[in-house]
């Protein structure tokens, strides 16, 4: 990274039970190479020089998460979610005093340092943060009723948002409120800031840097795991 970077708190939104996996536990306590997913999104968030600490905003009656090794970890913290994401975020945001936050879905365990380092780069150059994420490769088609196709959309310029996302954390904590007072649909933190008029910047990510959400997903995500395991040792 060229610019010095600063010290950054990153937020996990980890209250979702994951229904599309059809598992016995919400996804992000599915195992990948004997950990985790969640232990793996959050080692890896961890081994980041700039970022100093982790919030977890787990569902309040989690039974799975103070189990785990990585919950007594002292830059750890626990809060309580929301039944959608985005108060799971606002809980986690919550007495975070620090100027930078970071955002990152506990169910993507397989974003790179690399990547993280180009999102802080330009997000501290920016006036509404940054987000990583990747330019649509396949046709877009808009479904209407009998999943009958109404037309092709034009994929220039649209893009998949992907996960870390990071903000100035008192900019995204007024963004969010006033999006939520607002009646907006907020689906990631970027869209809060833009229902406020705001313009968050995007940075081309890895295509690997999956969501965990669906049983074939699992099997893609440890495939990526073990080949960067090999690669490092």
């Amino acid at each position: 990274m060229t610019l010095k970077s600063p010290q950054i708190v990153a937020v996990v939104p980890a209250a979702g039970v994951g229904k599309r996996m059809a598992a016995d536990r919400p996804k992000q306590y599915l195992e990948l190479n004997d950990k985790t997913i969640i232990e793996h999104t959050i080692s890896l968030l961890l081994s980041h020089s700039a970022i100093s600490k982790v919030v977890v905003a787990t569902s309040a009656d989690d039974p799975y998460f103070p189990l785990l090794t990585i919950a007594s970890d002292k830059r750890v913290m626990r809060v309580d979610g929301g039944a959608e994401r985005v108060d799971s975020v606002v809980a986690g945001l919550e007495g975070i005093t620090d100027e930078w936050v970071m955002v990152h879905d506990a169910a993507r365990p397989c974003v790179t340092l690399s990547d993280i380092d180009a999102l802080i780069e330009v997000a501290i150059q920016s006036d509404a943060g940054a987000i990583l994420a990747m330019p649509v490769r396949d046709t877009m088609k808009r479904v209407g009723e009998s999943s009958g196709i109404t037309h092709t959309v034009c994929r220039e310029a649209l893009w998949h948002a992907l996960t870390p996302q990071m903000f100035r954390t008192e900019q995204l904590k007024t963004a969010l409120a006033e999006a939520i007072a607002g009646g907006a649909t907020i689906t990631d933190e970027a869209s809060a800031l833009e229902f406020c008029g705001l313009t968050p910047r995007v940075v081309s990510g890895r295509s690997d840097n999956i969501k965990v959400t669906r049983p074939e997903d699992l099997a893609l995500a440890n495939f990526y795991l073990t080949q960067r395991e090999k690669e490092s040792s």
